[in-house]
């Protein structure tokens, strides 16, 4: 299956009419035909239902097609990513990340490295759900995580990066926007969030408040619905001060709580390269150096 097979194949699922996908591809109708009928053929069942109005897809096409589309667009990524990296870098290192504002000086380190190695490309990664899974089949050189998740993993290295505390989220009108610290008595009476793949240390501090019964909870699938459920003013959560993206949309208010979140850069033993230590130590420095940084 040839890469153009792949493109002709996307173009008529998304036309379903071989005269318009032909056009759109810049070929002849019977060059877009043939090249079809020769990917079916190789793949052994058919992808199209042809009529006299035009194409349709079958079930087992429809699910080709669009694993097609997928496979299409990280073919293209790929293909970008090398073309930058071979028009300008001689190395590159990868940062796996669960979401973007997790490593929020992420974008200066990488501006303060480039200038001592701007040979070097950092590729920031972010893989959510499956990060470490994805680090120790060595698809990413650096991991951003918390300590916990380390622990009894061979063949790494860990370096503590910060120390993040957890937060209340808060509308900005409201009234609980206005305290400097937030204690288990001023939730009484509320809806709290909870849920939505919160770290142990956060499921412990919601249970014991839910626990009161005093106040009330709602389960969220995750933090990006926890938000919009805040937003709407459906109740207020808790958070790891990691997640906060300073953007001002939501108040971030310091809970009174013991629990704390371990963060860490996890690399791989055997992998020694200077510029790789080079970035850590770039971004440490910018963690320790930070004053009254809100983590």
């Amino acid at each position: 299956m040839t890469t153009k097979q792949i493109d002709y194949c996307i173009e008529l699922a998304r036309t379903l009419n071989f005269s318009r996908a032909a056009e759109n591809l810049f070929v002849s109708q019977p060059t877009l035909t043939y090249q079809i009928k020769m990917l079916e053929d190789e793949i052994g069942f058919p992808v199209f239902e042809r009529s006299g109005k035009g194409a349709a897809l079958t079930p087992a096409g429809a699910q080709f097609a669009a694993f097609l589309s997928g496979m299409r667009e990280d073919l293209k990524r790929a293909v970008e990513q090398g073309q930058n990296y071979s028009a300008r870098y001689r190395d590159s290192i990868s940062i796996g990340m669960m979401v973007r504002q997790a490593v929020f000086f992420l974008p200066e380190a990488m501006r303060q490295f480039s200038e001592e190695y701007p040979e070097v490309q950092i590729l920031p990664i972010f893989r959510y759900e499956i990060g470490m899974e994805s680090f120790l089949k060595n698809e990413t050189d650096i991991l951003f995580a918390l300590k916990e998740s380390t622990r009894h993993i061979p063949g790494i290295r860990v370096r503590d990066l910060f120390e993040s505390h957890i937060y209340l989220i808060a509308r900005r009108d409201d009234s609980l926007a206005e305290k400097n610290l937030i204690r288990e008595d001023d939730l009484y009476g509320r809806t709290l969030m909870v849920g939505g793949g919160s770290p142990p240390a956060l499921r412990t501090v919601q249970h014991r408040l839910t626990s009161t019964g005093r106040i009330g909870y709602f389960n969220s699938a995750d933090h990006d619905t926890t938000l919009t459920n805040v937003a709407a003013g459906r109740g207020v959560c808790l958070a790891p001060g990691f997640l906060n993206d300073h953007s001002g949309q939501f108040a971030w208010i310091p809970f009174d709580c013991s629990e704390s979140f371990s963060c860490v850069l996890c690399t791989h033993r055997d992998d020694a390269r200077p510029s790789l230590r080079a970035f850590e130590d770039t971004l440490i420095t910018l963690y320790r150096e930070a004053v009254a940084f809100p983590l």
